[in-house]
């Protein structure tokens, strides 16, 4: 099942998705790029509950090219709060030790905070995003870094 519409909407100009486990989930940040820099090109779907779960592979921008090579998983959980709100969590897992990583994660930080959520936020409270002049919006929060410390 293909569903490129609602993605259009807040996360890249183009896609290529099959919304199935092991369906593509190949998100293009710069379509006209040459093959292997258009973004989350070669990504999977690894689990998919409608309404309540989507995890998919994940992988750094050309720009780092160890941290590309590799995969992260991404899972959205959604929780429905109210008739006109619902509760998102991210969660994006799987980094590897290192300045290539470390270096990643802050890419991701800021992608997933200050551009991703968001434009999803303003696709469901505003519409779809224009891509030739996409808005300037502020984050979702301060950071979306969470550390965990051993007792």
């Amino acid at each position: 099942m293909d569903d490129t519409g609602g993605i259009k909407t807040f996360f890249a100009p183009d896609c290529k998705v099959d919304l199935r486990v092991d369906g593509a989930y190949e998100i293009y940040f710069s379509p006209e790029a040459k093959p292997g820099e258009r973004g989350g090109e070669g990504m999977r779907i690894l689990g998919l509950e409608p309404m309540r779960r989507l995890a998919f592979t994940w992988s750094a921008p050309p720009t780092m090219p160890y941290v590309r090579g590799q995969r992260t998983m991404v899972i959205l959980e959604f929780e429905k709060k109210a008739v006109d709100r619902t509760r998102i969590r991210l969660t994006h897992l799987g980094w590897g030790d290192g300045a290539s990583w470390d270096e990643a994660y802050e890419y991701f930080d800021h992608a997933w905070n200050e551009v991703v959520l968001p434009r999803f936020r303003y696709a469901m409270e505003v519409g779809p995003v224009n891509w030739e002049k996409t808005p300037k919006l502020p984050p979702v929060a301060s950071t979306l870094k969470v550390s965990f410390t051993q007792p």
